[in-house]
């Protein structure tokens, strides 16, 4: 019964909201004016299969992570989101933990930024949502799961980024969000997914381990960092991460100067992160 109702409430709040409001490109015919399966599948980063389980009732006790993805995508309120967590059968996490609600009024900002790439993260650095100019920036992170969207991970141990570091960049930068880290398991003790992510970045980073044990110290800057982009080559821009009082967001913002190389090269960014976005959905519906 749970899942049933679980899953209806799902189907619900998807017909509510416009892919227009979600940041989704527009095309074709549509049947109705909220988000397809796909396209919440899209934003919530699971597959289309596993939202129409759970939409029909057929996928039980969905993850807390699960159920945290699938607010963010449906821009629901801090109430709708814990009513959710209640179908679930889960608490929602608590002042212990890190918080992961991105609230409708940074939605609604972010809206207002489409012609910029952004991104949300937590306070640990997991990526909790990019909009299509970042993901056609810094690759798509639709398909990443787990410490693959933890941003410390990717750097110390995972895949890295498309960003271009010189030797003494990249160690203050290492230095700068592992001072970060430490800074925020301090505030939410409680948190057992930092904990585990603090533990399997010691075990699997040597450079981690280190700076961890020596307390070292670092705060973030704003700061010009070149991006070697597949497609289009270098492109040199203004990083800002802007803090949101009261919920530890971090908000990453990339901005190029106006006039120039850059700035029209993000201009062509957003013609090919929506023909990437058309592409695939095409693909997901034939």
């Amino acid at each position: 019964m749970a899942s049933t109702e679980f899953g209806r409430t799902v189907r619900r709040w998807r017909d509510r909201v416009s892919p227009e409001a979600a940041g989704l490109p527009v095309g074709g015919h549509r049947r109705a004016a909220g988000l397809r399966r796909e396209e919440l599948a899209l934003l919530a980063g699971i597959s289309v299969d596993y939202v129409t389980r759970l939409e029909q009732g057929r996928a039980s006790n969905p993850s807390e992570q699960i159920v945290e993805a699938l607010g963010r995508a449906l821009r629901l309120s801090g109430t709708e989101r814990e009513h959710l967590f209640h179908l679930a059968g889960l608490v929602p996490p608590g002042r212990g933990t890190v918080p992961a609600h991105i609230t409708p009024g940074v939605h609604r900002m972010l809206d207002r930024l489409t012609g910029t790439p952004v991104a949300v993260f937590d306070a640990a650095w997991n990526l909790l949502l990019a909009n299509p100019l970042y993901a056609a920036l810094m690759g798509d992170p639709s398909g990443w799961r787990g410490n693959e969207r933890n941003a410390v991970w990717r750097n110390l141990v995972g895949p890295g980024t498309h960003v271009r570091h010189t030797p003494e960049a990249r160690r203050e930068f290492e230095t700068t969000v592992v001072a970060d880290l430490r800074a925020t398991a301090r505030r939410y003790p409680a948190d057992q997914r930092l904990r585990r992510l603090v533990e399997e970045l010691r075990a699997n980073s040597d450079r981690f381990a280190e700076l961890w044990e020596s307390e070292a110290v670092g705060h973030h800057e704003a700061s010009r960092k070149t991006i070697d982009h597949p497609q289009l080559g270098p492109l040199t821009l203004d990083c800002d991460v802007l803090s949101v009082a009261g919920s530890d967001l971090r908000i990453m913002v990339y901005t190029a100067e106006p006039g120039t190389r850059d700035a029209e090269q993000v201009a062509l960014l957003g013609v090919i992160g929506t023909q990437t976005l058309v592409e695939r959905g095409a693909a997901e519906r034939g």
